[in-house]
């Protein structure tokens, strides 16, 4: 007789979390409140569902759909059966959209009732190995639709039995699926197994061990404000089901509604791009919700964190702190936490800390490197390329070796970030390699510029970016939404002043202000809440520098 041979799956995640807390609550907006015991045997019976109607293991079963609870049980009932998961875009264009549903070749499509149109839509454009829809909506009744054969989410739930035992999978079994937002090119497929979620979810719970403003516990209550579609939600459902913590799933992003829920609900912790904490902290009730700040941690990731926001969070009393990865890594890279040399520093110094890219979480081995793949010096000034190695780290771009071969270069999954580093292992992006302003021969940081440019008082968003110029290459413009109360007020010549006074001060070089600061009602978006870079850029390309 051998001994067991354990396998790190996505349901031990989740049985171990049940029976520590079968009591602790999952709300959805305020329609739905149930027990995570209760939220298992929903699980239960969906699996039982979905393998009534042919899925089985290695099936893609793929979903659009908000942030609800229905989301919530596909997120584990669909890989503990052996079938993979693909989390779709919802705002990716239809185009791509189609294209990563052909690409990866879905069977099951489970979609809400609001994007059934569009769906329908392109009905005979959908792939022909796509046979089955399950439709979910909060109205409780099934809608009228033109795909067949289609089936209502409830009602499959409700009409299955709860007995199901999920089998041992190999902890190699893939487990999810899901695209790139395709800023270069066509999205790419990266994929992820039961073993990588499992190893992520642990290492980003054992973060909380160490000193910072990441410090979650069973005893939060958790709102996610990343999208169950992008990159696992950062595997922050995961994690929450591990120490089960109660969750709080907003749906479809309304402010008034999610700030409401934050106070009703005594949310505790949540999770961001930038953009999605400029929504929050400037919301236009936000002073009346001092409360509720006061008492919320954030993890801020997906794009640098500017000061001037992080400032204004503060302002509130909420605390705020970085974290870092991509699609291609599960996602978690680092996060800022604090060594304990730093933890008697003064509040203004520790923002600093907090401020940066983050330091390695457990697990992950992290280098910046110049061209030739060496080490840059940790001095904080000299620029290199971020190279990673993590057990979760994707093995490859899905049907496309070419794309892999350079992700992979040299056995280190290549990161596409630029970064200085520091003698305490700290990281800080200060450009994409695609992104970045190259100016006279010498490398210009966008993101040191709009974290300096964050801090004036009439910038609410700004984004650095290059534009073409006859003697030096690229030189930098910034792209600037003011706040409202400055409007019409604030002028190019009051933010040169600005930056020349923070280069007198030493915090920047006189030939990296920008040539020009341009004042818009809004800034592009990609579909993850990033500022679309790549638009601006094409926006201002023939923008002439004297």
């Amino acid at each position: 007789m051998s001994a067991y041979n354990y396998q790190l799956i996505i349901k031990n995640i989740l049985e171990w979390g049940v029976n520590r807390a079968p009591n602790k609550e999952i709300v959805y907006r305020d329609l739905v409140r149930y027990t995570w015991s209760q939220f298992y045997e929903r699980v239960k019976r969906l699996a039982n569902a979905l393998e009534e109607l042919g899925v089985k293991r290695g099936t893609k079963v793929a979903v659009l759909d908000w942030d609800t609870h229905r989301y919530l049980e596909l997120y584990f009932a669909v890989p503990m059966m052996g079938a993979i998961l693909h989390t779709i875009n919802l705002r990716l264009p239809p185009e791509h959209i189609l294209y990563t549903m052909k690409h990866a070749e879905d069977e099951v499509l489970v979609v809400r009732d609001e994007f059934l149109p569009i769906v329908e839509r392109v009905k005979d454009m959908l792939p022909e190995s796509l046979r089955t829809f399950i439709i979910t909506s909060d109205t409780g009744t099934m809608p009228e639709t033109k795909l067949e054969p289609a089936y209502d989410y409830e009602s499959l739930v409700k009409e299955a039995s709860p007995d199901y035992e999920f089998p041992e999978l190999d902890e190699n079994t893939d487990a999810t699926i899901f695209y790139t937002s395709g800023t270069t090119g066509l999205p790419k497929g990266v994929i992820f197994t039961h073993r990588q979620i499992t190893l992520h979810t642990l290492c980003v719970a054992l973060v909380s061990l160490f000193p910072g403003e990441f410090h979650l516990t069973s005893q939060d209550v958790v709102m996610p404000l990343v999208p169950f579609f992008h990159v696992h939600s950062w595997g922050m459902p995961y994690v929450a089901a591990l120490l089960g913590t109660k969750l709080v799933l907003p749906g479809r992003y309304d402010w008034d509604l999610i700030l409401e829920l934050m106070r009703k609900e005594g949310v505790t912790y949540t999770y961001c791009v930038p953009t999605i904490l400029h929504a929050l902290v400037y919301h236009p009730k936000a002073e009346e919700y001092r409360d509720v700040f006061s008492r919320l941690r954030a993890s801020i990731g997906g794009a640098a964190l500017p000061r001037g926001l992080a400032l204004r969070a503060r302002e509130l009393g909420m605390k705020v702190t970085s974290g870092y990865g991509l699609s291609e890594t599960c996602p978690v890279l680092t996060i800022s936490g604090y060594k304990e040399h730093m933890l008697d520093w003064p509040e203004d110094k520790k923002l600093e800390v907090r401020l940066k890219t983050g330091l390695p979480i457990p697990l992950v081995k992290l280098r910046v490197v110049n061209e030739k793949g060496e080490d840059v010096p940790k001095d904080e000034k000299s620029i290199g390329e971020i190279v990673v190695r993590a057990p979760w780290c994707t093995r490859e771009y899905y049907k496309d070796p070419e794309k892999t071969k350079e992700l992979w270069k040299d056995g280190w999954l290549h990161t596409g970030d630029l970064a200085v580093w520091d003698e305490d292992g700290y990281v800080k992006i200060v450009g994409r390699l695609k992104f970045v302003i190259k100016s006279g021969g010498e490398w210009i940081s966008p993101l040191i510029l709009e974290d300096l440019l964050s801090t004036h008082p009439a910038v609410s968003e700004v984004a650095v970016i290059p534009v073409p110029h006859e003697k030096w290459g690229e030189r930098p413009i910034a792209v600037i939404v003011p706040k409202a109360e400055y409007k019409d007020k604030i002028t190019e010549d009051d933010l040169r002043k600005f930056m020349l006074k923070l280069a007198d001060e030493g915090k920047v070089a006189k030939w990296w202000i920008p040539d020009r600061f341009i004042f818009t009602d809004s800034l592009p978006k990609t579909g993850t809440g990033k500022v679309d870079v790549l638009k601006l850029i094409e926006q201002y390309k023939t923008l002439k520098l004297e």
